[in-house]
């Protein structure tokens, strides 16, 4: 049996940044991305995930910052220096408002599966209200009351474990309507759209302009029964005006979010929400502004770390 290898890119930056960063990993990688972020390790400790970790380093508690690692066939190792540059081209636009770290960067060859091994060990259920994210090589009893999101080891992004994901499965557990058409603009995983067919939504519409994300989520949405309800479409959604939905949802960069404002809101029905997420503090006032200016009005924030989410509708006074 031949093994694949793979060259690993581990680049160092901070928390707030690893998404950034492992967004531009993921546009030149097969292999996938991983994000070891300390803040995360820390966060097993204290519960704030669900679970509680005890066997913790006193020392890791005063360590910052996450190693984002992107898997890369051998051939593709003559980009990292592109890679690279298209890094330090969003440290640049970041202008300061988001500490990007070192940007260090280390390469190692690697088996194909020791990083999918290593994940495995480490990914455990994750309760998000309702809906449980649970990985598919575990058993899991389901309680009356819950949803089971089924992942596969194989489709490693998008698991619900970042903040961002999170606020927006429990976001829309507030917001939807059985029987609702849904929107995920950059669904990743698919992990928003399966988790809104879970939820009772009629029809769910994916789009994602990286044909691996298409490809995991049309994967996941097999692996959980729902790809009758669930539609993946390879699109940037600006170019695509037919589609209409009761709820949007975009768990996207606040740069890309800014940049679709003005093509979001025709795609909302009347009356409808749109839940906005993966907006770095530095870049709220930026998305507020944008969205106001489609049209839209703040009726509901929320934070959990370093990230912030979104609800808005058309013309609604006050946050909720």
């Amino acid at each position: 049996m031949i093994r694949m290898k793979y060259i690993e890119l581990t680049v160092r930056t901070t928390s707030e940044a690893s998404e950034i960063v492992s967004d531009v990993l993921w546009n030149y990688t097969e292999g996938g991305v991983a994000v070891s972020d300390v803040a995360d390790v820390i966060a097993l400790r204290t519960g704030k995930m669900g679970v509680y970790w005890d066997y913790l380093d006193d020392d890791l508690t005063k360590r910052t910052g996450a190693l984002v690692k992107a898997f890369l066939l051998p051939e593709a190792a003559r980009k990292i220096p592109a890679i690279m540059e298209e890094i330090y081209a969003c440290r640049d636009r970041a202008a300061g408002a988001i500490d990007f770290g070192t940007l260090e960067e280390s390469t190692r060859e690697i088996d194909g599966d020791d990083w999918i091994e290593i994940w495995k060990k480490h990914f455990r259920p994750i309760r998000l209200g309702k809906i449980v994210v649970v990985p598919a090589w575990l058993e899991y009893d389901k309680a009356a009351e819950e949803e089971v999101i089924l992942l596969d080891s194989s489709m490693a992004f998008g698991t619900g474990e970042h903040e961002t994901t999170a606020m927006c499965v429990e976001l829309m557990q507030r917001f939807l309507k059985a029987g609702d058409t849904v929107l995920d603009v950059g669904c990743g995983s698919g992990i928003l759209g399966i988790a809104a067919a879970k939820l009772g939504a009629k029809r769910c519409f994916l789009t994602d302009i990286d044909p691996i994300a298409v490809a995991s989520s049309e994967h996941n949405a097999r692996a959980n029964g729902v790809e009758q309800r669930i539609e993946v479409v390879r699109s940037n959604l600006v170019d695509d005006t037919s589609m209409q939905a009761d709820l949007i949802l975009a768990n996207i960069t606040a740069e890309v979010l800014v940049l679709l404002a003005p093509a979001i809101p025709a795609h909302l029905k009347r009356g409808g929400t749109l839940i906005l997420s993966g907006i770095i503090e530095g870049r709220t006032a930026l998305v507020k502004e944008a969205y106001a200016a489609a049209g839209l009005s703040l009726v509901r924030e929320e934070k959990r770390g370093e990230w912030y989410a979104f609800v808005l509708k058309e013309g609604s006074d006050g946050c909720a």
